[in-house]
């Protein structure tokens, strides 16, 4: 984590003892952290409604309200409640430990500790909180954040890679006239099959991120990408008839009546992967990634059922090749 990360990270540390709060404070501000203090229960619990701090270091017996029920009414409350907590505690005994995970701790700190015990559970905790907050609440796959991160990284190190846009053609009229419920259940259909095609034809190493909605990202290698991407297609476009209607299904279409009281024919559902290759560190921005994605996902909705697009003006429709 770089010290401009951490200047942005604010800790509360929540502690009975002076000499604990002022030594933490110490150690944490000279590792970067902006650190704010309460000095017991109660005032812990409301500086952490005001400032919504990034982390909570919290010792476990303190007077007035006690640590276990800090962090029970941190949980409970929608704003707070996905604040991560390390306990601070001199008690080493499993049962304080059990206790404090059973009410929402994330990690435990155990009196005495070392400034490198402090500084590596600071550091996990802070990221694992990060990443729970960019993590798409429907599917728990890396949001946006992660991904361009991803693709930063790769980019900086010129790595070869493999970046595979993966979007439902037709999803908002089924999502319309199915309900949004539905609409749910298909965008967890899909990313149950992203998961096990990536897990079975990608590498242990390979990304997958949930831009929002329907739109999903794959980063694998190069290697890996068209057997990752068939595999995604073949499943959906086996499976994906489950989540429809026998009568739609067997018309071929959806009839979407528009706000004139005109019936439309819709197509059903399918899916568009747009495959952009970046070979040897051609590529020298995330957003030209993204760009190559766009045109590409674009070219191939203008085709008809499910396709795999990549540059090169090479193609694949189900399993033939097309050009873009």
């Amino acid at each position: 984590m770089s010290a401009s990360d951490k200047n942005a990270q604010k800790i509360l540390v929540v502690d009975d003892e002076e000499h604990i709060r002022r030594i933490l404070k110490f150690q944490l501000e000279r590792n970067g952290y902006k650190v704010i203090c309460a000095e017991n229960g109660k005032e812990g619990l409301h500086s952490a409604q005001k400032i919504l701090p990034d982390l909570i270091i919290l010792d476990l017996m303190m007077p007035l309200m006690d640590g276990l029920e800090v962090c029970a009414r941190l949980k409970e409350e929608f704003q707070t409640s996905k604040i991560p907590i390390i306990m601070l505690t001199a008690k080493s005994e499993m049962h304080d430990k059990i206790l404090g995970l059973k009410n929402g701790a994330n990690d435990y700190l155990i009196k005495p500790y070392s400034n490198d015990e402090l500084l590596l559970r600071v550091n996990n905790v802070l990221d694992w909180g990060q990443k729970q907050k960019d993590a798409n609440p429907l599917t728990g796959f890396s949001g946006n954040k992660a991904i361009k991160s991803k693709l930063e990284e790769l980019i900086e190190n010129s790595e070869s890679f493999a970046f595979l846009y993966v979007d439902i053609d037709n999803f908002k009229a089924y999502n319309d006239y199915y309900g949004y419920q539905k609409g749910d259940e298909t965008i967890l259909f899909l990313s149950d099959i992203i998961k096990e095609a990536v897990n079975s034809t990608g590498d242990k190493r390979d990304f997958i991120g949930h831009i929002g909605g329907d739109d999903f990202v794959v980063i694998t290698s190069m290697d890996s990408a068209e057997r990752v991407a068939r595999r995604i297609i073949d499943e959906f476009d086996i499976g994906s008839v489950m989540l429809m209607n026998e009568e739609d299904i067997s018309r071929g279409y959806l009839e979407i009546r528009n706000r004139m009281g005109e019936i439309s024919k819709v197509p059903l559902m399918s899916l568009t992967i747009a495959l952009v290759a970046n070979e040897r560190g051609r590529l020298k921005h995330f957003a030209h990634v993204s760009d190559i994605a766009s045109e590409l996902k674009k070219f191939g909705k203008e085709m008809d059922g499910s396709v795999l697009v990549r540059e090169r003006r090479k193609r694949s429709v189900g399993k033939k090749e097309v050009k873009s």
